[in-house]
């Protein structure tokens, strides 16, 4: 009869690999709390790519009305990005003054005023006080975005989370091209203006939206305002366990006894953001130095490859590759608007399953081959500028719709995410900040020199040349990047203090299964 009994539950077993499918921990739902304040903080990204992307049309029209040159032209849609550098820098402190929701609302206001200037400039140096304007917002809402989303999601869906002001950046461009194809049959003396002026209605319905999110939980620590911060974080994370963990975690970071569970305690100075930049700059600990050089490294590729040359010209592109007639080459650049917000839609869902790495290289690698065709297929046109080459002219087009395709996949939004969520707590705001400056200065060099540059070289000899970058940020990320999928913010310090090892990504994976924060597949993705 014993044995009987002893031998029962070996019959009742399930099968070893049905043993394994229960041991794996069932993936959370997706926090809907969570997901609906990060779309209402990214919502203000669409006035970055707004204002962005409609000056590639309006110049059009702007130059036949004000009557102005090319360099003018250049230096019209290139200075919102010296100015955005600007807007970056300060946001970081503004952040850790006044909060990372009240500076998205700042934001706004300054993108208000800067799409009034322009839509209503009587001449070319207001039109240009406009951009400075605008330009300024532009670095609030890139560096600001991201980090509030980052900060405000759960571990599970921070990459999904976090690329969300990618995604609306893209709408953003996306709706100014909608926009340029619009208002481009009126008056010349009237359509630029509408298409500027459009611009101001969002920013009212977005400052609104935001006064019905709740602040960051690592910032609201940073202040000692611990009671606030963990009802945030309970109603932010997967389950009330996830919520004490973060708390703790955000706790230690912030120099907060981990017993100390006060509605509101006393923090030092420095969490109000003093001191930063010594710890930044001047004496940054070996981990902080790394994870500085790849936050930079990682925005200067980013814009270096040339991807504004796309999105502030891509009518001159098209016309390059054969399209004449202004509709036409307008047509032709709502397509890439479409392929760009197509591709970061697909990103957003792959983040948090495949990873930051292969997505990143996947991208890369895919931006080099479209770069070098586009390239090669410019160079036969420019070679035979009397001939009508129609399969050039597709190449050409075709190329231009997979190097936005291959970014917008991987280099976009990745590029906001990694930088968001790599820097440790009291250095986030602003080190992200300096990640955003980088991202502008050079964005500003590719959006003010791509004319003259391609006048020089040809604009094959350019595209060759933004190749050959492209390829160079390939070999940066492959030896310097580590994989953040599944780390908590927390652990970013400690990720880049470590030199890679065989087992890493394994590691990685057993904290994430042991902390039931990321999917089910974890054991079985890397």
């Amino acid at each position: 009869m014993d044995d009987q009994k002893a031998k029962a539950p070996a019959i009742s077993d399930p099968p070893p690999n049905q043993t394994l499918a229960l041991e794996k921990p069932k993936k959370p739902p997706r926090n809907k709390y969570a997901l609906a304040c990060a779309t209402l903080a990214s919502m203000i990204s669409i006035l970055s790519g707004y204002d962005g992307a409609v000056m590639s049309g309006a110049s059009v029209f702007i130059q036949k009305y004000l009557k102005i040159n090319d360099t003018q032209v250049e230096i019209l849609a290139g200075i919102i990005n010296p100015f955005a550098l600007v807007g970056s820098i300060a946001a970081g402190r503004t952040s850790d003054w006044i909060g990372r929701r009240y500076t998205i609302i700042f934001a706004a206001a300054i993108f208000l005023a800067g799409a009034l200037l322009m839509g209503l400039a009587p001449n070319y140096a207001i039109l240009m006080v406009g951009r400075l304007v605008a330009g300024v917002g532009i670095g609030y809402a890139l560096m600001i975005a991201p980090v509030y989303t980052a900060e405000i999601a759960p571990t599970s869906s921070r990459g999904f989370l976090t690329s969300f002001p990618e995604v609306f950046i893209n709408v953003g461009i996306l709706l100014g091209y909608v926009s340029n194809l619009a208002f481009a049959k009126l008056p010349d003396h009237l359509n630029w203006r509408i298409m500027f002026c459009v611009g101001a209605v969002p920013p009212i319905f977005v400052a609104i939206a935001i006064l019905a999110m709740p602040e960051s939980p690592r910032w609201l620590v940073m202040q000692g305002r611990l009671g606030e911060a963990e009802r945030v974080l309970a109603k932010t994370s997967d389950t009330p366990e996830e919520a004490q963990l973060r708390l703790l975690e955000i706790k230690e970071a912030a120099g907060i006894p981990e017993n100390c569970n006060d509605e509101v305690v006393a923090v030092s100075k420095k969490n109000h953001g003093e001191g930063v930049w010594k710890d930044l700059l001047l004496r940054p600990t070996p981990s902080v130095r790394r994870i500085l050089i790849a936050a930079i490294g990682l925005q200067f590729f980013q814009q270096a490859s040339g991807i504004d040359s796309v999105v502030l010209y891509s009518p001159r592109v098209f016309e390059k590759a054969g399209l004449k007639s202004d509709s036409n080459s307008l047509g032709a650049t709502v397509a890439v608007g479409f392929m760009k917000t197509a591709a970061i839609l697909v990103a957003t869902f792959l983040l948090d399953r495949v990873g930051r790495r292969p997505l990143l290289l996947s991208s890369a690698g895919g931006m080099v081959i479209s770069l070098v065709i586009l390239a090669s297929s410019l160079s036969v046109i420019e070679h035979h500028p009397h001939e009508k080459l129609t399969w050039a002219a597709a190449m050409s087009i075709s190329t231009v719709l997979t190097f936005v395709g291959s970014f917008s996949i991987g280099l976009g939004p990745i590029a906001w995410v990694y930088t968001s969520e790599i820097f440790p707590l009291r250095l986030r705001a602003q080190g992200a900040s300096l990640g955003t400056a980088t991202n502008r200065i050079v964005s500003g060099v590719i959006s003010m020199t791509f004319i003259s540059l391609y006048k020089t070289i040809t604009i094959a000899g350019s595209y060759f040349f933004y190749a050959g970058i492209a390829a160079a940020g390939w070999l940066f990320f492959y030896f310097f990047l580590p994989e953040t999928r599944g780390r908590s913010l927390e652990d970013m310090e400690v990720l880049f203090g470590k030199k890679p090892e065989g087992g890493e990504e394994e590691k990685v994976e057993a904290e994430v299964v042991h902390r039931g924060g990321e999917d089910s597949n974890a054991k079985t993705e890397v």
